[in-house]
């Protein structure tokens, strides 16, 4: 079903006006075919009960010399017996059919039979073509079904039986139907498709004007308003959102900018100062406790860049990227392990994914005391895994522990966790690649952190 209906708008909407209407035209068919056929059994009513009412007693050598009477009186026969021959079942629907039309010309049947029969089964039938040879051209005389309808009247000893054709064609209203309905489909599915275009385009223009801006921030390429007055209203209202958010987010660039420009003034200036200390153990602590600021104060402007970033996409080996970092940390002796998969190259931006995995590889080395990394691609996406063995993070916390400044310790001593924003950049990074962070507790206990990227744009 996923695959049947149209993922675009203007697909849907076509679709639902086309099954809209075949609905439609499927039920007036069904009812104008009824009705038809309602037609059809009351004139085969009619038929018989005029013949059978009139009773033709013209003798067959005058009805002969009568051409206007020839059909009619061919198709009726007086008998004694009943009409019914062995096998035929009487067809109790149209046998009440008849009954009641009978009964409004006042003529109430002591017994009434009516059945199908074939013409090569009915010897009455035949014994008149065999007289008759030049009627046998016609189908209904060659090989037609034709209704049998046998009266006796109350009173009476011998039956009268009246025969029609049994027409097998369709009615002629379900051809115009069916014309009628792809007529339909041509006009109104045609003229509603040129006018959901005009919609839809500037709606798909929205859509990709959008993404563009989810990605770059940049407000060059903005949409001219086009199409019918609500659309050109949303594209205006658009533009301006967008130029809001570049200036809000211009703003805190220049400010953050300002902020760690003006934060880092003065830090370096308490490194120089604090040299002169005399107390040795003292003036470490000063010193930790400025790189700890300092590096808070560096985590929190690289948060801020990730969603502007200035260096372009390039295809970069994911494998290679991923050893590297690994490398680094086993340089450093860290207990970190590496399970490469199959070579995978993606479109990245390396600098900032090596950040993003730096953290991930930190984080489980604090807190899980070792990290195993690996990489596999599972459909449409790359996934980068680092596991840990450590306590986890309690099931209700795993949402908010890729928000920033949140942690599970609940200081914010870089000995005992940092500032909490590892994951929050990790997240971003993940998003600026258009992939996603995920963050789950293992059954063996400690915890899985996937960095899942797309393999296609």
């Amino acid at each position: 079903m996923r695959h049947i209906v149209p993922k675009s708008l203007l697909g849907q909407m076509l679709m639902a006006v086309a099954v809209a209407l075949f609905v439609a035209q499927g039920i007036s068919a069904v009812l104008l075919y009824r009705a038809a056929e309602q037609r059809r059994e009351m004139g085969y009513a009619n038929g018989l009960a005029f013949q059978l009412i009139a009773q033709p007693q013209i003798d067959i050598r005058q009805t002969l010399r009568h051409g206007g009477q020839q059909s009619r009186q061919l198709r009726v026969e007086h008998t004694s017996s009943n009409p019914l021959r062995p096998g035929e079942t009487i067809d109790s629907r149209r046998q009440q059919l008849l009954r009641s039309v009978l009964t409004e010309q006042g003529l109430v049947p002591a017994q009434l039979v009516v059945t199908e029969r074939r013409v090569s089964d009915d010897p009455y039938m035949m014994g008149r073509l065999r007289e008759r040879p030049e009627l046998r051209v016609r189908p209904e005389f060659i090989q037609g079904e034709w209704i049998i309808a046998g009266l006796l009247r109350p009173g009476a000893k011998e039956w009268t039986v009246a025969r029609v054709p049994l027409l097998g064609s369709a009615p002629r209203q379900l051809g115009q139907l069916i014309m009628q309905t792809l007529l339909l489909y041509v006009v109104l599915v045609g003229l509603l498709a040129l006018l959901l275009r005009r919609i839809t385009q500037p709606l798909a223009a929205l859509t990709r004007r959008l993404e563009t801006f989810a990605a770059t921030r940049e407000t060059d390429g903005q949409l001219e308003p086009s199409g019918p007055e609500d659309t050109r209203r949303l594209i205006a209202a658009h533009n301006a959102m967008e130029g809001r958010i570049s200036a809000l987010l211009n703003e805190k660039d220049v400010m953050l900018g300002a902020i760690g420009h003006d934060l880092k003034t003065p830090l370096a200036a308490l490194r120089v100062r604090i040299e002169s200390v005399e107390d040795p153990v003292e003036r470490q602590r000063m010193a930790a406790t400025i790189e700890d600021i300092t590096r808070t104060l560096d985590d929190i402007l690289s948060l801020a860049r990730v969603g502007r970033p200035t260096d372009p996409l390039e295809t970069t080996d994911l494998t290679a990227l991923v050893s590297s970092v690994v490398e680094e940390f086993e340089d450093m002796g860290e207990p970190v392990t590496f399970e490469p998969g199959q070579r995978i190259a993606l479109p990245l931006r390396a600098t900032w994914l090596r950040r993003a995995l730096r953290n991930l590889i930190g984080n489980a080395l604090r807190y899980g005391r070792k990290a195993n990394v690996s990489l596999e691609r599972q459909g449409s996406e790359a996934v980068i895994r680092v596991e840990d063995e450590g306590p986890g993070i309690p099931q209700t916390e795993l949402a908010r522990m890729v928000e920033p400044f949140a942690r599970g310790e609940g200081s914010r001593n870089r000995a005992t966790g940092g500032a909490g924003l590892g994951l929050a950049i990790a997240r971003a990074i993940a998003e600026q690649h258009g992939g996603h962070l995920v963050l789950a507790n293992r059954v063996q206990g400690g915890l899985r952190v996937e960095l899942r990227l797309p393999t296609k744009r």
